[in-house]
């Protein structure tokens, strides 16, 4: 599979006349189905909104709006400018970028012009950049300016055409300029970097605005993502998102939630997850521009504080985050003043969220959590609450429409509705598969058409389905995936490490926290001097917020090392 060649629909259309508990839970105004055959393109949909929707404001960063019309003419320019660049139909552009104003400008600029979007963490490594960038074969890459120092370091092993570096204040006028010299000068968030060759945003903006881009035919089979996640192996691998499966569950989201918030001009949807996360780039960047609804981009969630702020002086409609976000933010001081008379709902993802957190925020919103499930390579919604919940659930919701799902045990054989197994998902957001990697997508599809999330699941006897335990080794960390194989790659590269193995344990803050055990070869060695070493290696979520020092760890008689043992050990009581 390549960028040039559409790829195989892996997806299928579920069969739906059997019996679906879920089905008879649904709200009356959801259909059971969305209109698979008539399913077109991201950018017909983009071009449409900017078309229905030119004067309502699309996005909003720092106080500062843009309407779908002004988002239009400057996806326009970056899209004239990637092909005057020589951006072929297929090409990779890789975005590393946090929530500032010229991404969804890029993002949408980029499909627009043919290519296919590979996000990326702006707070990556040289190396964890390398290798995206190495995998993914992009081209083009656009990179926050805060972060040109990692690309300077990454640059010796980086094939790229282009490097264009953006700003805080990219397509905010005169209020951007200030912001930027704010950053540059005052908050001093610019390291200094060499780039030879790199062109600012805005002089390519000023470049491709001289000219219209020029039309691309682009089908709902093209490539529109490669969306990277962690795998087992330890290697990063694309997830290959189509137009169509992208589309798809923007569409499935409309059909869930517009019968309930209803077809308003006024929606306001606060984006404080990244959007090269693919929950915040689905359910915020892509369903806001298909009903005409404006994004609140939020650049650094993490100050809390500044985030207080931003919210008491907005008016919100829509809400998306996950369990940490909404627990910081419910005990922030000033969250009082905030005005959550116009909220809709509040949707949560990416982890589990926690009864006492989804508590405390409905006492302080007076709205409960909404919360769903998805992954990476199911673009990514697979299940949600209905909407008009009056209290937190505890579980994941239904299958949204036109998804199937099916509860397996370790040989693959379907299991009767109440019991546990692995949660199986079919439907057209399903990935068409990872990018170059045949084998690793075998290994996650079933021979019937299902992808296999990994995760343990229960489906109750209305549908609901909740999700019980992790079958992978994977851990979560606010929301983002740390493999261990990754984490234990790098520690071993250190000279003073013999072996490591890396679990998950229980995190009040972050659901879970990322622990090491690590056998010596150098009784020198300190755990600070390794965490630093995983820092210059690893972005930051996958730092091992604990290391402890073993003789030996626990392995199978052919020598693997038994994480599911190690982890059984140090969380059940002697």
């Amino acid at each position: 599979m390549n960028a040039t060649t559409p790829a195989p629909d892996r997806s299928g259309a579920p069969d739906l006349s059997a019996d679906r508990p879920w089905l008879g839970s649904y709200p009356p105004a959801v259909p059971r189905t969305i209109d698979e055959a008539g399913i077109g393109t991201l950018t017909d949909m983009f071009r449409k909104a900017v078309a229905e929707y030119p004067n309502r404001p699309a996005v909003e960063s720092f106080g500062k709006r843009m309407t779908y019309a002004e988002l239009g003419r400057s996806a326009d320019a970056v899209a004239s400018w990637l092909q005057a660049q020589g951006l072929k139909k297929g090409d990779c552009v890789a975005i590393m970028l946090p929530n500032v104003m010229a991404f969804p400008a890029i993002l949408f600029g980029v499909l627009q012009a043919g290519g296919t979007v590979v996000n990326i963490n702006p707070l990556y490594t040289p190396r964890e950049l390398s290798y995206q960038i190495q995998d993914s074969g992009a081209r083009f890459l656009f990179a926050f300016e805060n972060f040109a120092a990692t690309v300077e370091e990454a640059l010796p092993e980086l094939k790229l055409d282009r490097i264009v570096l953006v700003t805080p204040g990219d397509l905010m006028g005169l209020k951007g300029a200030i912001i930027n010299l704010v950053s540059r000068h005052v908050k001093k968030a610019v390291k200094p970097f060499n780039l030879p060759g790199a062109v600012t945003f805005k002089a390519a903006f000023a470049e491709g605005s001289k000219r219209a881009p020029q039309t691309v035919p682009i089908v709902s089979s093209d490539i529109a993502f490669l969306q990277y996640t962690g795998g087992t192996t330890g290697v990063a691998k694309g997830a290959v998102l189509l137009h169509r499966n992208v589309l798809a569950n923007v569409l499935q989201l409309e059909a869930w939630t517009v019968p309930f918030f209803g077809n308003r001009q006024d929606h306001v949807m606060v984006t404080a997850l990244p959007l090269y996360h693919i929950f915040a780039l689905t359910v915020c960047a892509l369903l806001m521009a298909k009903i005409g609804g404006c994004q609140l981009l939020i650049a650094n969630p993490r100050d809390i504080a500044g985030f207080v702020r931003t919210l008491q002086k907005s008016r919100i409609t829509l809400m998306s985050g996950l369990n940490t976000l909404y627990n910081a933010l419910a005990h922030a001081p000033g969250i009082e003043k905030v005005d959550f008379s116009q909220l809709v709902f509040a949707v949560s993802g990416g982890m589990a969220t926690q009864e006492a957190v989804a508590r405390k925020w409905k006492q302080v919103s007076g709205r409960p959590i909404v919360e769903g499930y998805g992954l990476s390579e199911t673009s990514p919604v697979v299940c949600a609450n209905r909407l008009d919940i009056e209290e937190f659930t505890g579980t994941i919701g239904y299958p949204l429409p036109s998804t199937d799902i099916s509860v397996r045990d370790n040989n693959g054989a379907p299991l009767p509705y109440g019991e546990r197994g692995e949660l199986c998902v079919k439907g057209p957001q399903v990935m068409a598969g990872y990018w170059q990697r045949p084998d690793e997508t075998a290994k996650v599809m079933t021979p019937d058409g299902y992808f296999r999330t990994g995760d343990v699941a229960v489906i109750l006897p209305d549908g609901q389905v909740k999700i019980v335990d992790r079958m992978k080794d994977m851990v979560l960390v606010s929301g983002f995936n740390v493999y261990p194989n990754e984490v234990e790659d790098v520690l071993v590269k250190h000279p003073g490490v013999m072996e490591a193995a890396v679990i998950g344990l229980p995190d009040e803050h972050s659901g879970e926290a990322v622990v090491a055990y690590v056998v010596r070869k150098d009784p020198a060695v300190t755990a600070d001097e390794l965490r630093q070493f995983c820092r210059e290696n690893m972005t930051g979520y996958k730092v091992p917020r604990r290391i402890e020092f073993r003789e030996a760890l626990p392995k199978t008689n052919v020598g693997k090392v038994l994480r599911r043992a190690l982890k059984d050990e140090v969380t059940q009581p002697h």
